[in-house]
């Protein structure tokens, strides 16, 4: 299910004055045009913003071949209420990590996912990897 992209954008990025950064400026950039993600934590960003908006295509497109699951599927009526990036690291010129806490709301309860995401460039593009739940 898609849904029609907010001004703000979801991934709650701010600008230099700390206003919420617009989607079209922000993440809509890669969702809705094949412009590639400049480093992993933005491409982090987009791929949360993806689950938000229901981009299964995007967030299959962004996940590297050899770890990309066969089919995804989303959970039916989750409801994302935020993203919280804690840090992002360049392990190298190819490989990077992005530690997150992303929540959201499933059936009435609750849910925080602290993930350490892994990311490689590929072709000139980030891919997410994999990731260690803590």
């Amino acid at each position: 299910m898609n849904f029609l992209p907010p001004d703000d954008c979801p991934c709650g990025q701010r600008d230099a004055r700390g206003r919420a950064m617009a989607y079209a400026q922000c993440c809509g950039r890669y969702l809705d045009h094949d412009t590639p993600a400049p480093d992993a934590e933005r491409l982090m960003r987009s791929r949360y913003s993806a689950f938000v908006l229901g981009r299964v295509e995007y967030l299959e497109a962004s996940w590297h071949t050899r770890t990309r699951p066969a089919g995804l599927t989303l959970e039916p009526g989750q409801k994302w209420l935020g993203l919280e990036v804690k840090r992002h690291r360049e392990v190298d010129a190819d490989h990077a990590e992005v530690e997150f806490v992303a929540r959201s709301r499933v059936g009435g309860r609750g849910v925080r996912l602290h993930e350490t995401s892994r990311f490689l460039r590929e072709g000139g593009r980030w891919y997410y990897v994999d990731g260690d739940m803590h």
